[in-house]
């Protein structure tokens, strides 16, 4: 294996990549942007990836020795990205992830990362990047079996038993307070950027699973700011607490017997979900996402070396 790897995480809206010593998995430098699938053309993805890590790829013995090789997770393996990487069925081992990846064209030694799909007769679901993260998680946790929870535009829910993933929901929290934020009635007063409010985001928890449900819930962000006291800058945190307390309590309601769990993300969305999740009685062990992606891509890495 290199002494040295490029770990992208290149997702919908941003990309993020990280060179890596390979023994110890030490961050020896970080390139990230807003350069997203959304911001390119398919042809344009080989291209952008040379020019943002090419200073880093001049192997050990110099010019003219091997390049240091480039891991890619996330959805730049999807339709969207640059090429498409198959997605494996359930259950599936990191080992399993690295003798599937692909190789990516127009640029040598660099590989794409497959996903992972979960297609029953009670549950559909897809996942491109989270996958890697929960390995990883594994890895830095030190135990071969645990539940996930990896928050974000679209959180995923991963349970991990035996060094396998078997099960993965993803939750719409993300996108949908977005969507409720900006383009609802609702959320007009929470159009501007406001600091995050404890008091208004605990408020937002509390409703969770009460009768109404969530639809009624997120109305509560107009009809509270008319009658209630809740101000405009405290209803974008209020919304935010109603869809990460509902969300909880889903993934709850769907494993009883849950009681601890691998936060996976970075710091200012760790912060909310601990809130949500230890008010659900739920011990939580917080993982960097960065870390995670990089200590289940170095997992893979080492496999594939030996093909």
């Amino acid at each position: 294996m290199s002494p040295r790897l490029i770990v992208v995480d290149w997702g919908t809206s941003n990309f993020r990549a990280f060179l890596v010593d390979a023994a110890s998995g030490r961050i020896l430098d970080t390139r990230r942007s807003s350069s997203g699938l959304r911001a390119l053309a398919r042809e344009e993805f080989p291209h952008y990836c040379a020019a943002q890590v090419s200073d880093w790829r001049v192997g050990e013995a110099g010019e003219g020795s091997e390049p240091v090789p480039i891991y890619l997770a996330g959805m730049v393996g999807s339709q969207r990205g640059w090429f498409e990487a198959p997605q494996l069925e359930l259950p599936v081992t990191a080992a399993e992830l690295a003798d599937r990846v692909v190789a990516a064209p127009g640029l040598d030694h660099t590989w794409i990362v497959p996903g992972v799909k979960q297609v029953t007769s009670a549950h559909v679901d897809v996942m491109r990047g989270e996958e890697v993260q929960a390995f990883g998680a594994l890895a830095l946790a030190g135990v071969d079996s645990a539940d996930c929870c990896l928050p974000g535009t679209h959180s995923k829910w991963a349970h991990l038993e035996s060094g396998r993933l078997t099960d993965f929901t993803t939750l719409m929290t993300g996108e949908l307070y977005h969507a409720v934020r900006f383009h609802t009635l609702p959320g007009e007063p929470a159009r501007d950027e406001a600091a995050f409010d404890a008091a208004a985001f605990q408020l937002g928890l509390s409703r969770a699973g009460h009768a109404g449900g969530v639809l009624h819930a997120l109305f509560e962000g107009r009809s509270r700011h008319l009658y209630a006291g809740l101000a405009a800058e405290q209803v974008g945190s209020f919304l935010s607490g109603v869809l990460i307390g509902e969300e909880v309590h889903a993934m709850r309601t769907a494993r009883p017997g849950l009681d601890r769990v691998l936060l996976v993300g970075a710091e200012t969305l760790r912060q909310s979900y601990t809130r949500a999740l230890e008010q659900a009685g739920l011990t939580v062990v917080a993982i960097d996402s960065d870390a995670a992606t990089i200590a289940g891509v170095l997992a893979i890495a080492a496999r594939h070396a030996l093909r």
